[in-house]
């Protein structure tokens, strides 16, 4: 299920990145630190009290033009009032109301979404008393916070934790594979979405999600039956909204988290861009499985070579995403489209694949008797037992006598053992190195 949102608002200067970095601290950090994962920070993941939570920062919305400032705080703000079950509205005690703070109230007060007011800045108790004035924009009782001293966070959570909605089940079962296409615009997601249907226009029904949701098409193939959960569509009125790169991104979060498998589509005409990277990182960190669609295949001019040059061309800049299989389609013409619903199957079934602990341990054995772990001042990483945590995506615990040891390359190497012997393609995996139990020891 989607975790819920939280956005943070406010005029430029009063702190906002601060406190989002605070809220999100080390979880901004690439769960694998691999060549080719691009960090933003746009976008992170919070948690207070066992409820975890997506958080926005608008301060990290760039709109293009020559736009003034207070209208480039509007469109965030708009931005977040769409996109936010909760916002943050950020004040700066220092500085006291201004009337930019009182447009960005009108706005808030407008979307009837809760608002929780904080007022940043308040370093030290003889600054307390300066958040009274903020009562006059109308949001009931500020909180008091410093993003630099870090005073007040664990209150103002508390709060927004408090207005955040009932968790929901998710309407599927376990058996329907939801897919999502996410991309930046004009990659063609939404004819892909319709050639995918339109092919034995087989759909079950049409649910409209509310105005920040995604929409999710549930159809069957096969005895398969499968959900869309299409974020096409879905950009708003002006170009502002269009030209905002990073705004498809955050259209793109909620599918991906609710996705069991998430399609990158990429124009094969116009080839990868930094943004292809950036929202395929979202997808790898949120640790869904990967297909990466190459579309536009009918317009590429080629020759015997073209798709393996793209191929090698996709390897090199997707190093993160060795994993992910590559299929080229044309969402215009149909060409190979009928290939890609396997292969989302696929990737959903190794997703959720399980091993058996004795078939892992043997595997893990036998790696580490062919290429023992490095010495590290004199000490040697020694794996005592293996078993696999969790799926979607597997999630493998190796306990070890110091986990320190685990290098990376050797974390790699391990990787590509387990995916050699039991496939994987399509999913991440995840390794994680714990100290021994004492009744191991």
């Amino acid at each position: 299920m989607a975790r819920p949102v939280l956005a943070i608002v406010g005029r430029p200067n009063v702190g906002k990145s601060t406190i989002f970095n605070r809220i999100v601290g080390d979880r901004m950090a690439i769960v694998e630190d691999k060549p080719g994962v691009t960090r933003d920070r746009l976008y992170g993941v919070g948690e207070w009290l066992n409820t975890s939570f997506s958080v926005i920062d608008t301060g990290g919305i760039e709109i293009e033009g020559d736009d003034t400032i207070m209208k480039s705080v509007r469109i965030q703000a708009e931005l977040a009032i769409e996109e936010a079950d909760v916002i943050v509205f950020m004040v700066d005690a220092k500085a006291g109301v201004t009337p930019s703070d009182e447009e960005v109230a009108q706005l808030l007060f407008r979307s009837k979404k809760p608002v929780v007011l904080a007022v940043n800045k308040v370093d030290n108790l003889a600054r307390q008393d300066d958040i009274y004035e903020f009562y006059s924009l109308g949001f009931g009782d500020p909180v008091g916070i410093s993003g630099s001293h870090g005073i007040g966070i664990g209150d103002l959570l508390e709060v927004v934790c408090n207005l955040f909605p009932d968790k929901k089940d998710d309407e599927y079962g376990e058996e329907v594979i939801k897919f999502a296409l996410i991309g930046r615009p004009n990659v063609g997601k939404s004819s892909m979405t319709n050639a995918i249907l339109g092919e034995e226009r087989v759909i079950v029904s049409d649910i409209a999600g509310t105005t920040r949701d995604a929409i999710d098409t549930p159809f069957e193939r096969d005895g398969q039956q499968f959900v869309i959960i299409d974020t096409a569509g879905m950009r708003k009125r002006g170009k502002v909204y269009e030209n905002t790169e990073k705004y498809s991104v955050m259209r793109a979060m909620k599918a991906i988290e609710r996705a069991d498998v998430v399609l990158v589509v990429i124009d094969g005409q116009e080839g990868i861009i930094d943004q292809d990277k950036h929202i395929a990182g979202y997808a790898h960190e949120a640790g869904k499985a990967i297909v990466i669609v190459v579309n536009k295949w009918d317009i590429v001019e080629k020759d015997d070579k073209t798709m393996q040059h793209f191929t090698t061309t996709i390897r090199d800049h997707f190093l993160f995403l060795s994993y992910a299989p590559i299929v080229f389609v044309s969402a215009k013409t149909t060409q190979r489209l009928h290939k890609l619903l396997p292969v989302i199957v696929q990737a959903a079934e190794n997703h959720a694949l399980r091993v058996q602990t004795h078939l892992l341990n043997d595997v893990i054995s036998d790696a580490v008797a062919y290429n023992p772990p490095p010495t590290d001042k004199g000490k040697r990483l020694r794996i005592n037992y293996v078993t696999q945590v969790a799926v979607k995506p597997p999630v493998f615990v190796l306990f070890v006598n110091e986990p320190e040891l685990m290098h990376f390359s050797y974390e790699r190497y391990l990787d590509n053992k387990i995916r050699a012997a039991f496939g994987f393609e399509g999913t991440p995996i995840r390794i994680l190195s714990r100290r021994k139990t004492s009744d191991r020891e």
